[in-house]
């Protein structure tokens, strides 16, 4: 546009100036030493030294703001979400899950450890075990040596929980941030955890369960693999669920987090919707989330149960994710992203959004890293 601005018309001044005697220094010349040579520059002087740091206090100033007041407004409106009462009936619909650690599978889980679990699931909503039987390999394969003792412990759920369902957890590292990983653009590879999905039936599993990260948002070929996966399992009258990541908390966030940090992280809701329409069960990974208090990180919570619920279809197994681990570091925060306020916040979500649905649940992540208090919050704050 700049070639076709208009120049300057005003009419030139005619009137004469004053001549300069040919040798007078320009007013604003530079000083010369001895020889008629310029010498170094001095200092600024203070006045426009002033106006500088003036006018980079305003600039940073106006980055600030325009950095944090969006930030204060979305933390402000999460700790507003937080408040309220939950409707009466929010509580379980004895349809929550439990991620499971490889040590269940692969020998180091004896009759004993079964027999506590067992007890210990009986006073809850547990009806599903996303046992880790994996990781995968980038191919897509999965080596039989890595789940020795599934059988054993298919047989034994089925004999001391009946009605509760174990599901292969079989997850890799994508290569969609790093060089390194499963490739799901590959047909080879997409067609290789089908076969690994047959694989973990034929043991007797009662599902696959598929946690594939970092996964992003609208990704064809994730979608494809869930379509060929499905066709599985609905011929062995299995479950297909999957570890979905959040919902974008504001539109489009996964693009801006995506160009500012190289980890888009969330998902649109509209990809969240056609993840869910194509599974038996999805479960939202509702930890991790940056929030740096209690409150905070239970509205945000009950954020994304409402999201959720609302692009999945009432066909579809819906699970919130609850904070069962303990760490602190960036994203995570120990103090904040507590059971009590994960509980809170999903009972909150399901009474703006859909407080009767009844395909919905919780599932804790994971059993390894769980403590008293955090079975006694589940407990008390779901279980009644």
């Amino acid at each position: 546009m700049a070639a076709t601005e208009p120049r300057n018309t005003e009419p030139k001044d005619t009137e004469p100036k004053d001549a300069e005697p040919k040798d007078a220094e320009p007013k604003d010349a530079e000083p010369k030493d001895a020889d008629g040579e310029a010498g170094p520059p001095g200092p600024p002087a203070p006045g426009k030294k002033r106006k500088r740091l003036r006018r980079t206090r305003r600039i940073t100033l106006a980055v600030l703001l325009v950095l944090l007041v969006p930030l204060l407004t979305a933390e402000t409106a999460l700790r507003i979400n937080y408040t309220g009462d939950p409707a009466d009936g929010t509580y379980t619909r004895n349809r929550d899950a439990i991620w499971l650690g490889h040590a269940w599978v692969d020998g180091r889980k004896k009759d004993a450890d079964l027999t506590t679990l067992a007890r210990d699931l009986k006073t809850t909503g547990i009806r599903d075990l996303y046992v880790h039987t994996g990781p995968m390999e980038h191919d897509g394969t999965l080596p039989k040596s890595r789940y020795p003792r599934a059988r054993w412990l298919v047989d034994a759920v089925h004999r001391e929980l009946p009605g509760v369902r174990v599901q292969a957890f079989l997850g890799d590292v994508l290569a969609t941030e790093s060089p390194d990983g499963m490739r799901l653009e590959e047909p080879a590879t997409r067609a290789a955890v089908v076969d690994s999905a047959r694989q973990v039936l034929d043991v007797g599993y009662d599902g696959v369960h598929l946690d594939l990260e970092p996964l992003h948002s609208g990704d064809g070929d994730y979608l494809s693999l869930l379509d060929d996966v499905r066709a599985v399992t609905r011929a062995r009258d299995a479950q297909l669920s999957v570890a979905a990541h959040q919902i974008d908390p504001l539109p489009g966030f996964h693009s801006f987090w995506g160009t500012v940090a190289g980890h888009p992280k969330w998902w649109s809701q509209e990809f969240f919707g056609r993840v869910a329409r194509r599974v038996d069960q999805i479960a939202v990974m509702s930890y991790d989330t940056m929030q740096p208090l209690e409150s905070l990180y239970g509205g945000y919570v009950a954020q994304q149960t409402s999201l959720a619920l609302e692009v999945t279809p009432p066909t579809t197994h819906l699970l919130m994710g609850l904070p069962f681990y303990h760490e602190n570091r960036f994203g995570h925060w120990n103090h904040a992203e507590t059971v009590a306020a994960a509980v809170r916040g999903v009972r909150l979500g399901l009474t703006r959004t859909d407080a009767d649905r009844e395909r919905f649940g919780v599932a804790a992540y994971i059993d390894f890293a769980a403590t008293e208090q955090d079975w006694a919050s589940y407990r008390d704050g779901w279980v009644r």
